[in-house]
């Protein structure tokens, strides 16, 4: 008796990739910040002068930031799809930040590189964040978009006509 399961003759039917994103996306606003941190050490780089003023706002846009991701991750977790972007979605979310931004991970993540920048006084790692997001959009959002538009054609182009990429 032989599991008809387990047979090498069966074909299993082929696994979604999702996005197929090969690395977390949150090492795109890193990498950058902790070059220019360790650059700062070294070299004498443009600053903006540090003041009240860079450090509140610095903590303010970190914890917003961490706040929109960490509702972001809340609301996929509570609708049982993928969080991360190397595994399939299962539907379509469009509540919680979700509402607002299709992206609200990656505007919080944006809000925590800004606020990380003002903590550093680093001009440099300012002037890297419109490289940063290109990147975003290109090795990331994309990727994201073609999987839902292939795998939830209607709902996904109803959801983008409502609600913005960002936030505007």
């Amino acid at each position: 008796m032989s599991d008809s399961a387990s047979s090498p003759n069966v074909p299993r039917p082929p696994r979604d990739p999702g996005p197929n994103v090969q690395f977390p996306p949150p090492l795109l606003f890193v990498v950058p910040l902790g070059v220019c941190w360790m650059v700062d050490r070294v070299v004498a780089t443009p600053r903006f002068p540090e003041a009240a003023w860079t450090v509140f706002g610095g903590l303010l846009l970190i914890a917003c930031g961490f706040a929109l991701v960490l509702s972001g991750i809340f609301t996929f977790r509570r609708f049982r799809t993928a969080v991360y972007p190397n595994r399939a979605a299962k539907l379509v979310v469009d509540t919680g930040p979700f509402a607002y931004t299709r992206n609200p991970m990656y505007v919080g993540m944006t809000g925590i590189y800004l606020g990380m920048t003002l903590l550093l006084t680093s001009w440099v790692a300012f002037a890297l964040l419109p490289a940063v997001l290109l990147l975003v959009m290109r090795l990331v959002i994309r990727r994201e978009e073609r999987h839902l538009t292939e795998k939830f054609p209607e709902a996904y182009a109803e959801y983008c006509a409502r609600v913005p990429r960002w936030l505007i």
